[in-house]
């Protein structure tokens, strides 16, 4: 029998509608400032996007940063919003957010800090995408959350989103980015071998006991340390609940609609619903009327996020704004089948493209961008390309040496077994130029043509056609081992290898049309009274451009604590 009417267990003071970062932030920060907050989340697990992320969260002006020596100031920073956000679209909604972001981070950081689980701590040496432009850092604005023991959950760790097994070792086991290097120098260093045995007989004891490994690192870390926060305070969370509609009284969002096994149920809220629900990366109808054609129904984010939030804020009467730079944050996908059958979506963001002996070739068989810049401006160059010549898919290739060395894709390093990623048709394997050409279907003459420059390029350590390597962010991506390109090596060693690459997301960037404290805005641009966004729901702070790691998690938390602590306030 469906249930229409709320009761007095039916009412909350605050309703937060999805379990990724934002969210999460939004409810630990209401509960903590003593509101009574329920958070429903559509899948079986909460983390989001988050959870299967890199984690970085993008914080100027950060008072961890000053402490490790690396001060940073607000104009700086607004110097290079400005000539990245800024200088891609002019629009004054973005801009004023942007502010309100940049006035608002350190104290919400400061303030997840002292009152939850989130620990962050900054890279000294993480730059920001365009280091050349004016107000650049290298290191200290990217925070990463510290290392998560996931026993501390106890049975609730079951609860969380695993991270991409294509991300983990052995069945379950995450590895910090530190100790990458020595997985990749366990054959050549003692100190390596010893840590990596270490960290395996760890992991050994660990799934003894557990589904997975307990160490969690990246943002399945930020979404276990928020998880954690939300169990300390007690938050009620629902997971598997689809929130149909909104309630509305007078003008004034009071509650939601949610379906449940035993019917349909109204929830009420006192002060307000947060819209939190990740964007619309796999709902085809808002992709098909906000994304280019081009760029299909790849994406590497949480399926749970199929425009739920940002449909709910249209259906309230507000609006997504329609002059973003972009409406989707992006990298270069490839996608695959996993042995248990699952479709695998691959996000090429740091691990290979810009290592040594790595290129990136059209369907015209050339290079058509520098593959060290970041995956967002990949993209934007795939796009490019595609209206010359053929880039969707592109290819990736490598030689035999590097993949081997840094893994291409889902296939990891020092793999040895590729009969699995070879006869799926995944991976492309050739004994020569002149097959590899045919079987990824470009001009053999020009591929040949393409690869020799390069080669020619990477033993001078110059880059003759995009400058690759030559900032600091190309370096960060590359080997710094090698020497004199660290993102440069002659392709040399058979056989050649390459997977097809596809326009991906990461999430969208177009969402609600909010204020400053996350209020989303009808058409007038007046609040809704009682209807807040943030995360992925709300229009990106930075217009769809993408300055930086973690500028997407790092407004997220920012406009989850901005709109907890105006509802806090009476909303």
């Amino acid at each position: 029998m469906s249930k229409t009417e709320p009761d007095a267990a039916d009412t909350y003071d605050v309703i937060v509608l999805g379990a990724g970062a934002g969210g999460m932030a939004a409810a630990v920060v209401a509960a903590n400032e003593g509101l009574d907050t329920l958070l429903l989340e559509k899948t079986e697990y909460v983390g989001g996007t988050t959870a299967v992320s890199g984690g970085m969260v993008w914080v100027p002006n950060n008072a961890k940063m000053a402490g490790a020596g690396l001060p940073d100031a607000l104009e700086e920073a607004q110097k290079y919003l400005d000539a990245t956000a800024g200088a891609e679209n002019g629009d004054t909604d973005s801009a004023e957010l942007r502010r309100v972001f940049l006035d608002a981070a350190p104290d919400a950081i400061d303030y997840l800090d002292r009152n939850s689980q989130v620990q962050l701590v900054p890279l000294t040496f993480y730059p920001d995408y365009y280091p050349d432009l004016p107000g650049a850092t290298q290191g200290g604005r990217v925070l990463e959350p510290m290392a998560f023991d996931a026993r501390e959950l106890g049975e609730s760790f079951k609860m969380l989103r695993p991270p991409l097994p294509e991300f983990t070792l052995l069945g379950g086991m995450m590895v910090a980015r530190p100790d990458i290097v020595h997985f990749r120098r366990i054959f050549k260093s003692p100190l390596s071998v010893l840590r990596v045995a270490r960290l395996v007989a760890a992991y050994a004891w660990q799934r003894t006991r557990l589904h997975r490994g307990a160490n969690l690192v990246l943002g399945n870390a930020l979404a276990g340390r928020l998880l954690k926060s939300l169990l300390l305070l007690g938050v009620e969370i629902r997971r598997n609940t689809v929130t149909r509609r909104l309630l509305e009284e007078d003008g004034r969002i009071t509650g939601v609609e949610i379906e449940t096994p035993g019917g349909v149920q109204r929830i009420k809220a006192r002060r307000g619903v947060v819209l939190a629900a990740g964007g619309f990366s796999h709902d085809a109808a808002l992709r098909g009327l906000l994304l280019p054609s081009e760029a299909g129904m790849h994406s590497a984010a949480a399926p749970g996020n199929t425009g739920d939030g940002v449909n709910l804020a249209l259906s309230a009467g507000g609006e997504v704004p329609n002059d973003n730079a972009s409406n989707a944050f992006w990298a270069p996908v490839s996608h695959f089948t996993r042995a248990d059958g699952s479709a695998g979506v691959y996000p090429h963001t740091v691990t290979d493209r810009g290592k040594p002996g790595m290129m990136a070739v059209n369907g015209d068989g050339r290079r058509f961008t520098n593959e060290s810049n970041s995956y967002h401006e990949f993209v934007k160059a795939m796009f490019r390309s595609h209206n010359q010549s053929p880039a969707i898919p592109a290819h990736l290739i490598c030689d035999h040496q590097s993949l081997w060395q840094y893994g291409l894709g889902a296939v990891k390093p020092m793999c040895l077994r590729l009969a699995p990623y070879l006869d799926s048709g995944y991976l492309i394997q050739a004994q020569n130029l002149d097959q590899l050409a045919q079987r990824i279907g470009v001009p053999g003459r020009h591929l040949k043509e393409t690869i020799a420059t390069y080669n020619a390029d990477a033993e001078r350590g110059e880059d003759s056609a995009f400058g690759r390597g030559g900032n600091a962010y190309h370096k960060y991506v590359g080997d710094p081992g090698h020497q004199p390109n660290p993102c440069m090596r002659p392709m040399a060693t058979t056989p050649f290898y390459a997977v097809a690459l596809y326009p991906g997301d990461l999430g969208t960037a177009a969402g609600a049309r909010t204020g400053g404290n996350g209020e989303v805005l009808n058409q007038n641009g007046d609040a809704i009274p009682g209807l807040y966004a943030c995360g992925n729901d709300m229009n990106s702070v930075m217009g769809g451009s993408y300055p930086g790691p973690g500028i997407t998690l790092g407004p997220a938390l920012v406009f989850g604590y901005l709109a907890a602590m105006h509802l806090a306030k009476g909303g």
